[in-house]
């Protein structure tokens, strides 16, 4: 064979091997309103399962906590098992199951065995789990009371106390701004009547996403997707959030704490999922301060000037527009130093944006990072529950690295201009030091 043939040849397999390392998405409904994503993954006997419901603290109301303890209770107890007997029954089949709730989403997820009695054992446990808790009263006062043991504890940390403060501070009366799990005062007064009405009006067909990985057919999919959530009731999908407003102006939140370190919070509203900027932001911001020790703001303010180890930035996509942050923990007294020149990184990369290098290094570094964030089926069925949960397209994971790769310095140059005013950010710093801030000059 020449040599031009060979080259082709492992041009053309080089490339087959590129498209089957995405994973290819089925989508269908349920007979009851279930959305379901579906990724065929024969290499290993086993099966991940992740059913996500837009259940989560957004939807508190006037009860904080409420999302967080109802989800908590969840593996408490259902059906016919209590706690014991549900962790029984996965031990003894080899099973996982665990559960979660943050700002947006609430879930359930699972691994199992593909073997028919230990899928049928999971399988099972996890329809019940989902459609009939017990929310038994013995086993609420223990949850509620371990919650409020890690509310107490996140009193005695610097780093939770700025962050809840943040969001207090950048989201004012949206659903947003109170902590996933309450406070201790909202926590003690949640009813077990209003736990069983959040599940009745969350946990239902319409207002959930369940996404597969793993080594079962098509078919076989669809007859587990119909067991899983046969128990649900259709009822309707969770109205849609209140748009977020971005504040008007700065604002300054210093907060004394028994620490040697300060928490320094700086940030705004940033973007949504599905959001027109997402691929230049989440670029750019690589280059600003997502990419660890070789980003601008590591630079300048760790390699330059020691003021600190630990600095980064980011933007966390919700439904409604989820927090911009840039974040570092110092000393004490280097505080006031830290965040005027974080302040400084930010409104110079507004007005510049990246240099042709920077961002070069920027998309490879995202790109080749890639194959890695999909290399498992628990990674293939996190990224399945956020296309399904956010509606995003079913081709998302195969645009993923033509979209960063088309991200230009102009384009990250207007969102950040669009996006981003350094003059009207949120600060919270917690710390031992309570001197006023120094303001970049």
């Amino acid at each position: 064979m020449t040599g031009w043939r060979v080259v082709l040849l492992l041009i053309l397999s080089l490339a087959a091997l590129a498209a089957q390392a995405v994973p290819q998405i089925q989508s269908w409904e349920t007979r009851n309103g279930a959305r379901v994503l579906f990724v065929e993954a024969p290499e290993l006997p086993i099966l991940d399962i992740r059913v996500v419901f837009d259940a989560a603290s957004a939807r508190d109301g006037d009860h904080p906590g409420l999302a967080k303890l109802t989800n908590s209770l969840l593996t408490e107890g259902a059906g016919d098992w209590d706690a014991d007997a549900i962790a029984e029954r996965l031990e003894n089949v080899g099973a996982e199951m665990s559960a979660g709730s943050l700002r947006d989403m609430a879930w359930v997820s699972a691994r199992a065995l593909t073997d028919k009695g230990p899928l049928d054992t999971t399988i099972d446990t996890l329809a019940a789990v989902l459609a009939k808790p017990r929310f038994d009263p013995a086993d609420l006062e223990r949850v509620r009371a371990n919650l409020q043991v890690s509310l107490k504890q996140d009193e005695q940390s610097p780093a939770d106390v700025a962050q809840k403060a943040f969001y207090r501070d950048l989201y004012g009366d949206h659903p947003y701004a109170s902590d996933p799990s309450g406070t201790p005062e909202s926590v003690a007064a949640i009813s077990r009547d209003e736990i069983l009405d959040f599940h009745r009006t969350y946990y239902v067909a319409r207002n959930a996403a369940l996404a597969m990985v793993g080594a079962v057919s098509r078919d076989q999919a669809e007859a587990l997707a119909e067991r899983i959530t046969a128990g649900l009731a259709p009822g309707e999908p969770a109205p849609a959030l209140p748009e977020v407003v971005a504040p008007e102006k700065a604002s300054m939140e210093r907060i004394s704490f028994p620490s040697t370190q300060s928490h320094i919070y700086l940030g705004e509203p940033g973007m949504t999922r599905g959001d027109p900027d997402y691929f230049p932001l989440y670029v750019g911001n690589h280059v600003l301060g997502g990419n660890g020790l070789v980003s601008l703001l590591a630079e300048e303010v760790r390699e330059a000037r020691g003021l600190a180890y630990s600095v980064y930035s980011y933007f966390l996509a919700m439904h409604r527009r989820g927090p911009f942050l840039l974040s570092a923990q110092t000393r004490n007294e280097q505080a006031d130093e830290s965040l005027a020149v974080m302040r400084q990184v930010l409104k110079r990369f507004v007005e510049q944006g990246p240099t042709e290098e920077e961002l070069k290094a920027a998309k490879q570094n995202v790109t080749g990072g890639f194959p890695l964030d999909i290399d498992s089926n628990k990674d293939i069925v996190q990224y399945l529950t956020m296309i399904g949960f956010y509606g995003l397209p079913l081709d998302y994971l195969d645009t993923l690295t033509a979209k960063v790769d088309a991200v230009t310095v102009e384009a990250v140059r207007a969102a950040f201009a669009r996006r981003i005013d350094p003059d009207k950010m949120v600060t919270v710093v917690v710390g031992r030091s309570v001197e006023p801030v120094a303001q970049v000059q």
